[in-house]
């Protein structure tokens, strides 16, 4: 099947819908069993689908595993309560006291206050490396180095990482690698065939679409898996199963949506690069941009978030830029019908391993599924306000 067909069809076997389309919700905390033989067959089975109790998931939740499984790919999928959530238990079933971390300079800023704030108290190092570096990583790798962790491309920088050079170099020393693969969504990147061993998803963005769920997947290689999936469970890790549901529900429509996304925002970004107070535009499917060839390489499309760079602007006039606006409205996150826009005056402040080579304050834009003339015109408003 084709990826479309496959988006329809993911998750749906028999056993999960029954007679219907959709998988049905199933609310459960406790299972209860007829004969002690069915609660020992549940037991001993408990880690392949086979509902045994709640936290361990029902026929809902192992509906939205297993699409992401066929979509994404990799061995099985674990459910978390947030994106946040599925990074800190992916990087906890991994990590101990006394291990050494690797985390990309251009990460998600809670996976470095992650790092910072709790990894550093358990006495778990990190050190933060160039999102450029490629197979150069080898000589950032320790004998106490156990997870390489990637972020491509950086949701709020959006530099480009050489995926495959980092893990065949991790391979090459017994290192785990973790992709955040969020802005990819399941589709537009193939995490395990570029040979990462564990890709987290926030499944709150394109999965659900419609900014009204919190909700994070990990889903790993055959080898990896049976480890993040206990190690998961024990730190007591689950999803309801109504936020699971509401997940298989809008990824139906992620393949439609992602390419209205993609279209509406190469035309917006199109237009910026034509602003004279824009400095640069930030999106790896444009040509110019820096990690472009990689992008072309690795990924099968894009979608609507990226930024721009103002040449220059105080407080006062991004204040003026994003508070006017009609149809962008201002808050974090992204991945839902609605275009979006925040502001960093100083983007410097959230790395510490390389350097920012811009100046300019960074305006990053989600663009939703809105007129795109109705978008630019809202735009051009804002730079007549600034």
């Amino acid at each position: 099947m084709k990826r479309d067909t496959r988006i329809i069809h993911a998750g749906r076997s028999k056993q999960y819908t029954g007679n219907v389309v959709n998988p049905p919700v199933v609310r459960a905390s406790t299972i209860v069993f007829d004969t002690f033989a069915q609660l020992k067959h549940a037991s001993l089975n408990r880690a392949n689908r086979v509902a045994f109790y709640g936290r361990r998931g029902t026929n809902t939740h192992f509906a939205l595993q297993q699409a992401i499984c066929e979509l994404e790919g990799g061995a099985g999928c674990a459910l978390y309560p947030c994106g946040a959530a599925a990074i800190s238990g992916a990087l906890l079933a991994f990590l101990k006291s006394g291990d050494h971390l690797l985390m990309v300079d251009s990460t998600y800023e809670p996976s470095r206050s992650l790092a910072d704030k709790v990894l550093a108290g358990l006495g778990i190092e990190t050190t933060y490396y160039d999102p450029h570096i490629g197979a150069g990583i080898a000589s950032l790798i320790k004998p106490n180095t156990k997870v390489i962790f990637l972020e491509s491309p950086g949701s709020l920088t959006f530099e480009m990482q050489d995926i495959p050079a980092i893990c065949a170099v991790a391979k090459r020393h017994n290192v785990v690698t973790i992709l955040d693969n969020t802005w990819a969504s399941p589709i537009l990147c193939q995490p395990f065939t570029l040979g990462v061993d564990v890709s987290v998803q926030s499944a709150t963005k394109y999965i659900v679409g419609h900014s009204d769920v919190m909700l994070g997947t990990a889903s790993a290689n055959e080898q990896h898996w049976p480890q993040l999936r206990e190690h998961s469970y024990l730190l007591g890790y689950c999803a309801s199963a109504d936020d699971a549901y509401t997940a298989l529900r809008g990824l139906r429509t992620l393949a439609v949506r992602l390419r209205q996304h993609e279209q509406s925002s190469l035309t917006v970004a199109g237009w910026l690069t034509q602003r004279p107070e824009v400095e640069t535009v930030l999106h790896p499917a444009l040509a110019s941009h820096p990690g472009h060839s990689l992008f072309k390489r690795d990924f099968t499309g894009s979608n609507g978030l990226f930024a721009f760079v103002l040449k220059q602007a105080n407080q006062a006039q991004i204040e003026a830029f994003i508070e006017g606006m009609s149809h962008f409205k201002m808050g974090f996150s992204w991945g839902g019908y609605e275009s979006l826009i925040t502001a960093t005056m100083d983007v410097q402040q959230l790395r510490t391993a390389t350097a920012w080579p811009y100046s300019g304050p960074l305006i990053r834009l989600h663009i939703g599924l809105e007129d795109v003339d109705d978008l630019i015109t809202d735009l051009a408003a804002a730079f007549s306000r600034l």
